[in-house]
């Protein structure tokens, strides 16, 4: 069984120019690579592969001669980044890839051998960067896999390390309508479960979008390329980092207590590229960050032989009366509680849509619903 694990990193004053000078090279190598793969197919038809563009890395490397101050295996690495984001394109339709800026929040490149953990010492190896201080806060044992070194706009550091611990994953377990959960996720309240439980939004960027914009106001009137600028910056990205790092705690918290309690986690699929084309829920659909949540089930129910059930996008499970089956289409948006005309029942409009998620993920499963 493959598992991450993160660890924070100090770096040395030359080790922050060295990491600095992998960061940089590995997206010149990845822009590079993608440029040569669209004039490939623009010219001639035909796609590059991974081993062509390493063969074309080798004479790149006589043009730019710094390249050569870099691990090559990490460059390689860039190559095979790519190849993994056009398979994605092609067979799950995630999107073409895109050039690498150096104005992104989190910059990174890979390790993908040679290099080492000392947890007695408290220090991670890394190839042409030497000894660096680490906090190995959590052990592992098993074998290690490619490692990423990332560095945040705040100029924090940290390494993520895959390891095969050798583990199988565990039989999925069975489960029953009792042990089901409904999970519906919204704005109001982050998540409604079929129990009838609400889990309020924190709603971490709304609570802090006062402090953000006078951040920003600083920002924007002070001189390009000053000292002032680039402290006022700072503190304007230490924000933005809190905010992430609060949100992604939340959905942590919450993902592994559904995942405990309940053998199957039911879903809805949202395209949420397409919501966020509505501009008056774009910033709360973004400060909720539905798609990270899922994904955090995804990995841990995999983990823990628990099972993820997902339902099309297109079920009515909002306008769908739980109880008959009366389909009301007349409910909008700001419609919070409705009574069905067909068996008078009174419905909470999220409760309702999340014991409709249940009730057709379980149908799917050819289950009968209790």
């Amino acid at each position: 069984m493959l598992k991450a694990y993160k660890f924070r990193l100090y770096p040395a004053a030359e080790q922050k120019t060295m990491i600095a000078n992998h960061i940089g090279s590995c997206r010149f190598v990845y822009n590079w690579a993608l440029e040569q793969k669209i004039k490939s197919y623009e010219q001639d038809g035909k796609s590059l592969s991974q081993y062509d563009l390493n063969k074309r890395l080798r004479e790149l490397k006589k043009e730019h001669e710094w390249l050569k101050k870099v691990n090559s295996q990490s460059l390689q690495g860039m190559t095979k980044n790519l190849d993994s984001a056009f398979t994605r394109f092609f067979r799950e339709n995630n999107g073409f890839p895109n050039f690498k800026s150096r104005k992104n929040p989190i910059q990174s490149f890979p390790i993908l051998q040679h290099y080492t953990v000392d947890f007695e010492n408290n220090v991670v190896k890394l190839p042409k960067i030497g000894k660096v201080k680490a906090v190995l806060h959590q052990r592992f044992e098993g074998k290690l896999k490619t490692a990423t070194v990332s560095r945040t706009s705040t100029e924090i550091y940290y390494i993520s390390i895959l390891v095969d611990n050798g583990e199988e994953l565990p039989e999925k377990q069975e489960f029953s309508a009792d042990t089901t959960v409904g999970v519906d996720v919204g704005i109001k309240d982050f998540a409604v479960l079929s129990t009838g439980e609400k889990i309020e939004n924190p709603e971490y960027l709304k609570n802090s979008l006062k402090r953000l914009k006078v951040l920003q106001k600083r920002v924007s009137k002070k001189p390009k390329g000053s000292k002032n600028r680039e402290k006022a910056r700072l503190r304007l990205a230490k924000l933005h980092e809190k905010i992430r790092n609060q949100r992604n705690d939340f959905q942590h918290q919450l993902s592994s207590k559904l995942i405990c309690e309940n053998q199957a986690i039911a879903v809805e699929t949202l395209n949420v590229n397409g919501m966020l084309k509505n501009h008056h829920l774009a910033q709360a659909i973004s400060d909720s960050s539905w798609s990270s949540f899922v994904t955090k089930l995804v990995y841990k129910a995999e983990w823990f032989g628990k099972t993820l059930l997902r339902i099309g996008r297109f079920e009515p499970s909002t306008k769908l009366c739980n109880v008959c089956g009366y389909h009301n289409s007349k409910i909008t948006l700001d419609v919070r509680e409705w009574e069905c005309p067909g068996c008078k029942t009174k419905h909470d409009r999220d409760i309702n849509a999340a014991i409709n998620i249940k009730k057709f993920a379980l149908q799917a499963q050819n289950l009968i619903v209790t």
